[in-house]
């Protein structure tokens, strides 16, 4: 179904799609975007999937950024329109209702670090490095790495960061608040699973809003006001009836997404 992505279900409810250009470090050309955005629509529309994972293949690269070889057939027009294609498709990922997470092990470079950044969490590999060397080439962020980094990190850090190009490990990344946390690289998938699977237990529709409501602030909208109107919308739910009878009877809920 995809020349550069493969999907697989390992639970019932969890999606793992996988970067798969692993002779180009998983770098994402225009193919790649275009199947991303298919494959994070489609789960989407699939009511059996609570949670999506994106990882790269292989154990060297989540996404070693863009194709340079495909960047320099481009012109001012031409990269334009690449940039906000690529900002609509990660924005849909950021924006989902589904939880999604970056399990980075390897590098996440250019466009691959700014995958990660549209993902509600990152989990990193102890291998992983993450950086914007766009700079490097006299080129910027396209992906929405300007906003996003300095969302995550701070304004300084992410100037410093996007005007000079460095990496950062592992280490830094989670010290810096742009990763969740760092396992080792045969923990990661399974501190994925863990993650998604704590969530599973709970009702899919205060989930949704929960990252409508997160979305909200972040985008520059008015994230207080969506976040009273999500709580009216939750209270409205019979998961929330569900909810609040279990804890006054003392028993474990039966979410059914209602």
């Amino acid at each position: 179904m995809y020349n550069t992505l493969t999907i697989e279900y390992p639970t019932s409810y969890i999606l793992v799609i996988t970067l798969n250009r692993p002779q180009a470090l998983n770098a994402l050309n225009r193919e790649m975007i275009e199947e991303l955005a298919a494959a994070i629509t489609n789960a989407q529309n699939d009511h059996s999937v609570m949670g999506i994972i994106i990882r790269g293949s292989g154990t060297k690269g989540f996404a070693a950024g863009a194709d340079i070889a495909e960047l320099a057939s481009l012109d001012e027009t031409t990269a334009h329109n690449l940039s906000k294609r690529g900002q609509e498709v990660f924005a849909s990922i950021e924006n989902s209702p589904k939880p999604i997470i970056a399990a980075v092990n390897g590098i996440a470079l250019g466009g691959g670090c700014e995958l990660a950044m549209a993902c509600h969490m990152r989990i990193a590999s102890d291998n992983a490095k993450f950086g914007q060397p766009e700079i490097k080439l006299g080129l910027i962020a396209g992906y929405g790495g300007t906003q996003r980094l300095v969302h995550l990190i701070g304004r300084g850090k992410a100037t410093e960061m996007l005007l000079t190009g460095d990496l950062i490990d592992a280490t830094e990344a989670h010290r810096l608040g742009l990763v969740n946390c760092v396992v080792s690289q045969a923990d990661l998938m399974r501190k994925c699973y863990d993650i998604l699977g704590q969530a599973s237990n709970y009702g899919p529709i205060a989930i949704a809003l929960t990252l409508e409501a997160i979305s909200a602030g972040v985008n520059g909208g008015n994230g207080y006001e969506k976040e009273a109107q999500n709580f009216g919308k939750a209270m409205a739910t019979e998961d929330a009836g569900e909810g609040i009878s279990a804890f006054l009877q003392k028993r474990a809920p039966e979410f059914r997404g209602r």
